[in-house]
């Protein structure tokens, strides 16, 4: 059997918004090994479900809001090695945008 290469698919919501004059943006905290980061709620894509589903998904576990996404800001591959573990991983991210309700 021959190794197949394929990407991890993962998705992301990109939401801004205006209150008043101020921009605002739905993001979440995430402890890494390089410590406290800001990001889009985002993550993987399960079996079954569509790239839209999955992002919908995401938001509202990682967020508890309903996210409606209204296009596709980009499609994103990023390589990354991980030297403790001796492998590649490359992750296809689709960055969506769109609004949410609120909490």
């Amino acid at each position: 059997m021959s190794d197949r290469w394929k990407p991890s698919v993962t998705v992301a919501a990109i939401v801004e918004r205006r209150q008043g004059g101020a921009r605002e943006f739905l993001l979440v905290e995430e402890e890494t090994p390089e410590g406290l980061r800001l990001n889009n709620p985002a993550g993987h894509l399960d079996p079954g479900e569509s790239p839209e589903q999955a992002v919908m998904r995401e938001a509202l576990e990682e967020t508890a809001r309903v996210f409606t996404p209204t296009g596709v800001v980009g499609i994103y591959l990023s390589r990354f090695t991980r030297p403790a573990r001796g492998e590649d991983v490359t992750y296809l991210r689709i960055a969506y945008a769109g609004s949410v309700g609120e909490a």
